[in-house]
Order: structure tokens, then sequence, then C-alpha cells
């Protein structure tokens, strides 16, 4: 959190890359309607016990399989959404950022109220008993993190749209439903810009928006990581308790 960021500097490409921001969170808004309608065909012959999720010995667990990482990506995407909602509502919101900035930071919030509440939706859809089985509100603590800082603002949003990405990248094997695969790919392809989009406002007409760091240099992939590697390093943030015993 202690990167040098250049206040005025601002990629000339962002202006577009804004644009697809915009129109690929309106299209998520749509997709959830229809995951949501039509995921309870799945549940005819019932999940084992293991896949539900919910509270197992006095803790919330996420499950396993495609209801295991549905509920993962929804603990995620509350994160996300949680922290651009105090981004845009900071009271330094509008001086400690330029126009551009401002815009895309804007468009990332709205982007991931709408990952989230698609979630809620598609689980509160497939789910047998969600009143009991849908992941509650968490509840976040960013610790000492500045909100009025830019440069504290941008290199936290950095992180948490890279470890989105992995996050997606490595659960998408463990997702059998081909339209829930379908959908978190279209997902990730949008956290994807999000991360480029972070990346190119810190370090302005580089190549960090694809960096070694988070690009494979021998496959030219994006780094996937299992939820066992990525649930501590969000849950730092995350206070609410929950487990995650069979998700790898």
């Amino acid at each position: 959190m202690k990167n040098e960021v250049k206040i005025h500097e601002v990629d000339p490409s962002l202006n577009n890359r804004r644009s697809f921001l915009k129109l690929s969170g309106l299209a998520l808004a749509g997709a959830g309607l229809v995951i949501a309608g039509c995921s309870n065909d799945d549940n005819d012959n019932g999940p084992e016990d293991t896949s539900l999720p919910g509270v197992r010995n006095g803790v919330f667990d996420l499950g396993s399989g495609d209801f295991g990482v549905l509920t993962y990506a929804y603990a995620l995407e509350q994160l996300e959404a949680d922290f651009y909602t105090k981004v845009v509502n900071s009271t330094s919101f509008n001086s400690a950022f330029n126009d551009t900035e401002r815009q895309v930071l804007t468009d990332l919030y709205h982007h991931e109220v709408i990952h989230r509440d698609f979630f809620k939706a598609a689980l509160s859809g497939a789910l047998p008993n969600p009143s009991s089985q849908l992941l509650p509100t968490l509840a976040f603590n960013y610790g000492s993190l500045n909100f009025n800082s830019r440069t504290e603002v941008l290199a936290t949003a950095k992180a948490l749209e890279d470890t989105g990405v992995a996050a997606y990248n490595g659960a998408g094997k463990l997702i059998k439903s081909a339209d829930y695969l379908l959908l978190a790919g279209k997902i990730v392809s949008v956290e994807a810009r999000h991360a480029a989009a972070i990346r190119s406002l810190i370090n302005p007409n580089s190549k960090d928006f694809a960096g070694d760091d988070v690009i494979s240099a021998s496959t030219g992939l994006d780094v996937a990581k299992d939820p066992s590697k990525i649930l501590p390093i969000a849950g730092g943030f995350i206070t609410t308790k929950f487990t995650a015993k069979y998700l790898p």
C-alpha cells in the first residue's frame, strides 16, 4: 500500500475501457435473472450433504461442488461490493481522485454490487432451503486503511481485483454445471478488466495492466489459485466467521 502513484497522469485508453466496463456490468444483471430462474432444475435428486452450504458445528460452511463455488464467489463479491461502496462514499472521494478515476471507481462499484446481488439471487433460487443455506451478509474490517487516501485505496483495489481473478480461475475446474461455468467465465472476464483498469490508474501507459505478477510467463494465462489459497487473503478483511472444509 506504499506504492507511489502519480495523481494527474491518466492513461487515455481508460475512457474506452470505462465504456466496456459499464456495458458488461449491465449485461450481467440480466444473467443473474436467468440463472436464478432456471437453477431449480438441479435440485430434483438433491445434492449430497457436503454440497449444501449451511451451519455445521455452529459455524457456517460454504459447502462443495457447484453450490460451494457459488457461495464462495458470493462471499468474495460481498467483500468487493462493500469495499467500493466505502470508496465512493468516502469524504474525500471527489478531491482525492480525478474525474476519470472517479468514473472508473464508480463503475466498479456498480459492477460489484451487480455481482453480489447476482450470486444472492442465484443461490436463493437454487438452494433447497435458502433461509438456512444462504450465506449471511458478511461483516468487514479494513484495519488502518485510509479510504481518503488515493494511494491506499488503489493499492487495495489492485490487491482485491487480482485476488478475485485468481479466485475465479482457480474455482472454475470445480464447477460441474455448464451454465454456471459459462456465467463464471463471463464474470471473471469482467473482473480481469477491473484489474487492468486499476493497474492502469496506478501506473499509466505501462505494461502493468497485464503484469508478469498476474500473467504466467509459461502459459500466457492469468494466475489461478484454489479457495484454500484465496480465503486466507480475503479473510483478512472479513470478520464474520465461516469455514470452507469441503473446497480444495
